[in-house]
């Protein structure tokens, strides 16, 4: 009805001034706050807009009409003052056990809240063969749906901002709501704006600027999040008019959703992807501070700021110093027993028809009572036979003080029982663990572990049992993981030795020696035994009667384990003590009919009944099934995990429910347990009509800084507590801070709950150290002494002291979350998250909430079992509002939330989540989520500051500056050409043409070409005569049928082979230009054909020289499919079969560039006539070319198309080899054994250079040599070589000088534009190798790309070159002659006087002078290449490298087969290809986020996993990230999964 009311009311009266409008929304908030009646509204209202509309008073009434029908009118008496929050409240069946009506509606108006201030997410996207359900449709806004179904239980407040939800956000303004606004772009990219809506007025400015309690100072980060600062909300204007009809400024009513998209950046956008790439934009706009001032220098060797610094204004304790709370003491009754055995012995004799402990079956029938007479008898029976049967007389099995294993089920507490007690009366130590279900349970490990570590060999169970173990094939039972190897004994009666008369027990009084292990599992997973003495068992045991009251025949009802904490202490222990009567309930039966305890109570008119919060839900939930029960006779109802906070709202509920079924209210008895200090405090049964205790209403804001304060401000972050009772009888407590030395709390301060007392555990067995700090704890004051000198256990509850001595319980050590130096409990997340409408996505119970470290800081992932018949669209919903919920009320990220199929989440034994386990598996990337939501630009708010450029530096400083410290300029020089050539007839000819015409005729049957196939055969070889003669025919052809013009461009179109070179010198002959290019794939032409045609048509080509195969696939109906067939220039087809591979392109070089090019490589090769070279490279462009076609100082080049590398290896074996590095990796392995086996030899290879990408693969090269050093590869043969397109040879390694250094440096600095070279083995660190040696004439200079300046040694820059073979120039591309000039012909800005003209690389690099001797006698200068320059990141201002990266993230999992990185608009893309199954997609996100954020630092905006193949990657073996980026936002990689991190 607010909704309706407020959307009406803003609609109205959009047409009125400014001023009216502000007034007119003014009264309507004091209305729904409840501070003016709705007919003061209505006389004000139409008292101000009389003047301005005629018809309102009509149309409003008609509103009010329509209210008043459909609500009762709110009244002041409905502005509920605190103590209305805290009355016991009635209603229906809960829906779980975390519930809370008041934290629900507190969940809903957050939600609301969020509503108007938050953009909607985008849903990630999804394979449809991955939808569990039916497919979500891609636009639907994930907010749009009613606050809750229950309207009628929301608080006002939840009303107004629903109400202003409604009237701030139309269909069309979810898409991008933060375009309006000034949002200041900054390089720091990460940015997710809440955004303020601008268009609220200031009253509703104020109404949001007094939710908060305290205010936050804004953390760190260039994320904005609502948790971060109140302060935001006040400095807003104060008077901003609502636009009209409350559509965001900036759009149009009429505005359809594409134009919105095309709005957004500028950028058109029409696919699914790219529109929610749009919307992840527009929430990552607006940074939170403004840009950094100072230049960011990385002197400190750690750049990250660590954890944000405390808030100065967070509260702080003001308390004096806590003084320890004693409990009364223990009461001196001369009766009781001096063990707790003699009870047994003595109620066993005396009383031996009394009942002990009855069990129930599965239908929740009492099958089964044991006496105590009973229970004394086979107790002695299982001692006497454990002692003196299982072994012989001089070498027994078990001995006094040895440990045995007790394993029962649930459902058998009578087994249990005798074995237990037949242990105590045996002497042997039990240690009761949970019955294995599987081989590799959850959690079964550490078992074995705790097992072996306390020297176990022997295992008690049962004989139903024992055969329900799962067993190996041959019967016997397996060996379950991390096990020791157990003797299994079975404890029935028929199996067990009567003892003799004489024989009777040892019993003594009870002493410090150990009477039983409990096992308890750590935070991290780890279990271990917790060793309670007789002394301690017996002391309990009194210290409980005492408290609780108990009296012999009294009847206890028992829902909880019986093997372990209370279950344990009162039904196996203290009902023996008092001769008490136990009703165990199982939880099998449990599940069945959970209201079988209630009935349990009811039958046996029980005084005691011992449960969990989970069995009073169930009960409730089953109410109606059953409606004569009286619970009359109940005087305790000893709720064993009041230790949860969210226990008080089980407990008012099942009063509220069960209270007409005779419950008395004091009844309910909470208490806190732990392992170690055993029964820490529990609530005494109450004097009827006595008043009920108080609870205490806490700030969950400052809970987090770990401070009680009463929440006074803001009831949706409030912690209702109940307390836990006193102190137990004859114990001490004091509270300790959680972390550091155990220095005591003052009185307003959280800490840690400990004991003292002879009641609890007294070691963790065999764990010396961790005992000390628990079980050992001396308090100190502030000072550092010691406070008194009784030792104190630490409990692992959290808590403190409140009036009247009351024990509050706030969570557990285990459940507690460190966040940015803040405190939050796990339980009070699963409540925030539960109360969010969750019943349609996910099951209750079935949430796990823990942290991860990530970059130096603790992060909340929380894991939820989502049904099987939730949408995907319900799902991601419930997620994003979980995920606000959880931010309004804890101002806390969660960094993950993922949602797994139902019942996938690993067990505990009663059937509660693992939660180490789920954590160790979300690690591993082993959780297989099938929903999953990051938000690392929200919560990750300790990122390095981003890097500002430092202004105004000049080429002055930069000189002085290199020139103080000492450094020598960045350069690097090869030979002199001039001085070392050694033969006239080159010298005179210059021309290629002219060098092959003097060949034929000086040495016209020397051999040049040997052209192999995949056999190993020669197929085809060309002398010096023939080569000649077959490019003078072709020649001819060309003036013949081409009827070319010298000068004109002719394309060769040819697969590798003998007729390319030859159709090459043909051209040269007729004095024509030949355009090398790969020939298109028959099967693939629509992909590769328009490359072809591209290169034709920007080559002006006025010919196109090809064989007849491809002439007819150029002419082909398929060819006429991909482009316009008709239009090709004129074809010749010169004759020869052929086959096809991929297409690249080509730059201009002229005559005396070739021919320098050639001498430069046969000096730097030393490339005889007499020598051999083998060359396994595309001969298209680049190195590949030169050498196939232009350098051939007459020697004989045997070729190998890369294409049959792959069948046969053993072709390479001549002097010099040249690889592309794509080939030999996956080759090697396959072939080293083989060519063993013919008795192949690589020693007569002297270099083996491979034409690498930019930057050297070092691995890969390392484990090439590694490979083939068997059958003589020297390692110091196999070196790389280094080209770009302005010239295509730079490096290669020579056959003289040093061998190839490498170096690491520091990644770190790389951003930073730095070199700093590092110890191998150093953190963050890169192993580069140098890439050959400069080739003699070329001179290479490092360059600051932005200044043009040269940088000193060891600075990294961009690498330019100058010698004769540099190409000189672009063909043909558009706005050539700046290009031109900039890539071919440039200048250093400052410091070179003989003003050089220098070629730019577009490579990263530097050089480094070593303290090896060059050739020359010189110290050598050696030259690294990092990486390109056009394909390097810029993000934060620093500088990446996209290999970098996916090396990181290849190595997170198995199932990534590649990796690609790009940006697109300051987000990070990374795309990884799942060689897996399509279940793992998803849990390669968080690990994909992980590493790029813990190793550079980054945040990845959008994570697309695709399938094998599907990263575009070219010939040269070298990722096309640009094509991929643009499949992407075209929406055509088919991804299995898109996920958009917030």
């Amino acid at each position: 009805p607010f909704h309706f009311l407020l959307k009406n009311s803003f609609s109205s009266i959009s047409s009125f001034p400014p001023k009216v409008r502000t007034m007119h929304n003014l009264f309507l908030f004091l209305t729904i706050l409840g501070d003016i009646t709705q007919k003061g509204y209505e006389k004000k209202r139409s008292k101000l807009l009389s003047p301005y509309s005629p018809q309102t008073q009509e149309t409003d009434s008609a509103v009010q009409k329509e209210l008043r029908n459909q609500t009762p009118a709110p009244s002041a008496a409905q502005t509920s003052a605190p103590s209305k929050y805290h009355r016991t409240r009635s209603g229906g069946a809960r829906d779980e056990r975390y519930r809370s009506d008041i934290h629900t509606e507190a969940v809903q108006a957050a939600l609301a809240k969020h509503k108007e201030q938050k953009m909607a997410l985008p849903m990630p996207t999804k394979r449809r063969s991955t939808f569990v359900q039916s497919p979500a449709d891609a636009c639907t806004p994930p907010d749009t749906s009613s606050a809750s179904e229950d309207e009628g239980s929301l608080r006002r407040q939840a009303a107004l901002s629903a109400a202003l939800q409604q009237s701030l956000q139309n269909a069309e303004s979810w898409i991008n709501r933060s375009i309006q606004g000034s949002s200041t772009s900054s390089s720091a990219s990460s940015t997710l704006s809440h955004g303020e809506v601008k268009g609220t007025s200031g009253s509703l400015a104020d109404v949001f600027a007094n939710t908060r309690i305290e205010n936050f100072s804004a953390p760190p980060d260039v994320t904005t999040t609502t948790s971060s600062s109140s302060s935001s909300s006040s400095i807003r204007p104060a008077n901003i008019d609502l636009p009209p009809s409350g559509i965001v400024k900036g759009m149009h009513k009429g505005s359809n959703r594409s134009s919105l998209m095309d709005t957004a950046d500028g950028v058109p956008v029409s696919s699914r992807v790219s529109t929610k790439i749009q919307q992840l934009l527009n929430t990552l706009k607006r940074p939170k501070r403004p840009p950094l001032k100072e230049f960011f220098v990385d002197d400190s060797e750690e750049i990250v700021e660590g954890i944000p610094q405390p808030d100065p204004n967070q509260p702080k304790p003001e308390g004096r110093q806590m003084t320890p709370v004693k409990g009364e003491p223990l009461g001196v009754i001369c009766n009781w027993p001096p063990a707790l055995e003699s009870a047994l012995q003595r109620w066993g004799t005396t009383q031996a028809k009394c009942s002990c402990l009855t069990a129930l079956d599965m239908t929740g029938k009492p099958v089964y009572t044991l006496t105590y007479g009973k229970l004394w008898s086979r107790s002695l029976k299982l001692a006497y036979t454990l002692l003196n049967k299982l072994g012989t007389k001089n070498e027994p099995v078990l001995k006094p003080g040895d440990r045995v294993a007790l394993v029962y089920p649930n459902n058998d507490p009578v087994m249990f029982m005798v074995a237990f007690y037949g242990c105590l009366l045996a002497e042997v130590i039990p240690v009761p663990i949970e019955v294995p279900l599987t081989r590799k349970d959850a959690g079964g490990q550490q078992i074995g572990f705790l097992l072996g570590s306390c020297g176990i060999a022997l295992a008690l169970t049962s004989e139903v049992c024992l055969k329900g173990l799962p067993k190996t094939q041959n019967g016997e039972i397996v060996q379950f993981k991390g096990w020791p190897r157990l003797k299994w004994v079975v404890t029935d009666s028929k199996y067990l030795s009567k003892p003799p008369k004489d024989w009777q027990p040892h019993i003594s009084p009870a002493g410090t020696e150990p009477a039983y292990i409990e096992y308890k599992t750590s935070k991290e997973g780890s279990v271990m035994g917790v060793t309670v003495s007789r002394l301690s068992m017996l002391s309990h045991c009194q210290a409980l009667s005492q408290a609780c009251n108990y009296s012999e025949g009294e009847t206890i009802v028992n829902v909880l384990d019986f093997k372990k904490d209370a279950g344990l202490w009162h039904g196996m222990f203290a009902n023996v003590m008092n001769k008490m009567h136990t009703v165990s309930v199982p939880y099998s039966v449990m599940k069945t009919c959970p209201l079988s305890w209630v009935q349990r109570v009811h039958a046996h008119k029980a005084k005691v009944a011992l449960v969990k919060c989970r069995d009073l839900h169930w009960a409730m939930m089953a109410h109606r099934d059953q409606r004569d029960v009286s619970l009359s006779s109940l005087r305790m109802l000893i709720v064993t995990d009041g230790a949860n906070p969210w226990s008080v709202s089980s407990c008012d509920a099942f009063l509220s429910l069960f209270q007409s079924h005779g419950l008395k209210p004091e009844a309910i008895c909470p208490c806190a347990t732990s392992a170690e200090a055993m029964t820490v405090a529990i609530r005494r049964p109450g004097v009827p009509g006595a008043p009920l205790p108080g609870r205490a209403i806490l700030s969950m804001n400052g809970l987090s800084y770990g401070v009680i304060r009463v929440n006074t401000e803001d009831k949706n972050s409030a912690l209702t507590v109940q307390d836990v009772g006193h102190v137990m009888p004859g114990g001490m407590m004091c509270i300790v801070k959680p972390d550091g030395p155990p220095q005591l709390c003052k009185t307003d301060e959280i800490g840690e709950i400990c004991v003292s007392s002879r009641t609890g555990g007294m070691m963790y067995f065999g764990l010396a150290g961790v005992t000390k700090n628990t079980f050992e704890v001396i308090p100190v004051n502030s000072a550092g002494s010691p406070v008194g000198d009784v030792p104190f256990i630490r409990s692992g509850l959290l808590g403190f002291v409140g009036p009247g001595s009351l024990v509050f319980v706030v969570g557990k050590m285990d459940g507690l979350l460190m966040v940015s130096g803040r405190r939050h409990n796990a339980d009070d997340i699963v409540a925030t998250g539960l109360a969010v409408e969750s019943i349609k996505t996910v099951y209750r119970g079935r949430i796990a909430v823990f942290s991860v470290s990530v970059f130096y800081d603790e992060r909340i992932v929380v894991v939820a079992e989502q049904r099987p018949d939730a949408s995907e669209e319900d799902s991601f919903q419930w997620m994003s509002r979980v995920l606000q919920a959880i931010d309004s009320i804890h101002q806390v990220g969660v960094y993950c939330l993922a949602l797994v199929p139902a019942n996938t989440l690993p067990k505990t034994p009663l059937g509660g989540i693992h939660i180490s386990q789920t954590k160790q598996l979300f690690l591993e990337g082993s959780l297989h989520p099938c929903n999953i939501l990051m938000c690392p630009h929200t919560c990750v708010t300790n990122l390095p500051k981003p890097r500002q450029k430092q202004p105004g530096v000049g080429p002055a400083s930069v000189m002085v500056g290199n020139l103080v410290a000492g450094k020598r300029i960045a350069q690097a020089a090869g030979r002199d050409l001039g001085q070392i050539e050694e033969n006239d007839l080159v010298r005179k000819h210059q021309f290629l043409a002219e060098i092959l015409q003097w060949r034929a005729q000086a040495t016209p049957d020397h051999v040049l070409f040997m052209l192999l196939n995949a056999k190993g055969t020669t197929v085809c070889t060309a002398s010096c005569l023939q080569l000649h003669k077959r490019a003078e025919r072709i020649a001819s052809v060309l003036g013949d049928k081409g009827h070319l013009n010298a000068g004109d461009n002719v394309v060769l179109l040819y697969p590798p082979g003998i007729e390319l070179i030859a159709a090459f010198y043909g051209c040269l002959y007729a004095g024509c230009i030949p355009v090398t290019v790969r020939p298109p794939h028959a099967q693939n032409l629509t992909a590769t054909l328009p490359t072809v045609r591209m290169i034709v048509d920007v080559s002006k080509a006025a010919c196109i020289l090809t064989s007849q195969t491809l002439m007819r696939l150029l002419r082909s109906r398929e060819a006429a499919a991909a482009v316009d067939v008709k239009t090709w220039p004129t074809i010749i087809d010169t004759g020869e079969r052929v086959e096809g591979l991929l297409p690249t392109t080509a730059q201009l070089m002229s005559h005396s560039a070739v021919n320098a090019l050639c001498r430069a490589i046969k000096l730097q090769c030393e490339l005889y006539s007499s020598r051999q070279i083998a060359i396994c490279l595309d001969p298209y462009c680049g190195l590949g070319f030169a050498l196939w076609c232009l350098c051939r100082g007459g020697r004989q080049q045997i070729t190998l198309p890369c294409v049959y590398l792959c069948n046969n290896l053993a072709l390479a074996l001549p002097v010099r080899c040249f690889y592309d590095p794509t080939d030999f990796a996956p080759i090697g392995v396959l072939c080293n054994g083989v060519l063993q086996t013919r008795g192949i030899n690589l020693s007569c290879v002297r270099t083996c250079v491979v034409v690498a990408e930019e930057r050297p693969r070092v691995a890969l090269q390392q484990s090439f040599s590694k490979l083939f050093k068997d059958i003589g590869l020297s390692p110091r043969a196999v070196s790389t070589t280094f080209g770009s397109r302005v010239n295509v040879a730079i490096c290669l390694q020579g056959t003289s000088g040093p061998d190839p250094t490498t170096v690491y440096v520091d990644l770190k600095s790389l951003r930073h534009d730095r070199v700093r070279l590092v110890e191998r083995g150093a953190p963050q660190s890169l192993l580069l190798s140098e890439s050959g040696k400069i080739l003699p004439g070329v001179k290479v200079v490092i360059v600051n790309p932005e200044t043009k300046g040269p940088v000193g040694d060891s600075h990294l820059g961009e690498i330019w070159v100058n010698s004769p073979h540099t190409a000189s120039g672009y063909y043909t591309i558009y706005d050539s002659e700046t290009l031109q000039a900039d890539h071919f012909n440039t200048r250093l800005s400052f410091g070179d006087a003989a003003q050089t003209l220098w070629a730019r690389t577009g490579y990263l690099g530097f050089v480094r002078r070593t303290e090896l001797t060059a050739a020359t006698g010189e110290r050598h200068d050696a030259l690294y290449v990092v990486g390109a320059l056009d394909e390097t990141l810029e993000l934060r201002g620093l500088r990446y490298h996209p290999i970098d990266i996916e090396t990181s993230v290849s190595r997170i999992h198995r199932s990534i087969a590649e990796c690609a990185v790009f940006t697109w608009t300051n987000l990070l893309v990374v795309v990884v290809e799942l060689c897996g199954s399509e279940q793992e997609a998803l849990d390669l996100v968080p690990l994909v986020t992980n590493v790029v954020l813990e190793e550079h630092y980054l945040i990845v905006g959008v994570v697309v996993v695709v399938d094998p193949g599907v990263i575009p990657i070219n010939s040269r073996g070298e990722k096309q990230r640009m094509h991929l980026r643009d499949s992407f936002l075209a929406d055509q990689l088919d991804p299995i999964y898109v996920a958009y991190n917030m």
